[in-house]
């Protein structure tokens, strides 16, 4: 178990009575609630958890995820449905093989938010407890 409110990250930028820590927190929790099959962006995800405008900081968070601890990272997007590594790396094929592993179509290093963006309601909402 990573103890999140002891990690030792900077970050410049959010809620100044927010620890970075407690931000990450925030962010890795809405990301392993999103649904298997589904997708999020990285604004969408900052939003929902309580982080507006914060879309930048949910790519860096998802960059550092402490060793053993299990992030679903590669559910996230960029608005535009696209995978955010450059095209042919070894991450982009990484990502797109777990995203269809999870039966989400992706053509041409894009997703169709309109058929796989998750929209949680007001339950699932209610469950990240912010």
């Amino acid at each position: 178990m990573v103890d999140l409110f002891n990690m030792q990250i900077n970050v410049v930028g959010g809620d100044p009575s927010m620890q970075t820590a407690q931000k990450y927190q925030r962010i890795f929790r809405t990301v392993n609630a999103i649904p298997s099959g589904r997708v999020a962006s990285y604004g969408q995800i900052a939003d929902l958890s309580g982080l507006p405008g914060k879309a930048r900081l949910v790519g860096k968070s998802l960059g550092q995820i402490p060793a053993g601890m299990t992030v679903a990272w590669y559910r996230v997007l960029r608005s535009t449905g696209q995978v955010a590594f450059p095209r042919g790396s070894e991450q982009a094929l990484r990502q797109i093989g777990m995203l269809q592993e999870e039966g989400v179509a992706v053509f041409n290093h894009r997703v169709k938010l309109a058929t796989f963006q998750w929209q949680p309601d007001l339950g699932e909402l209610m469950q990240l407890g912010y």
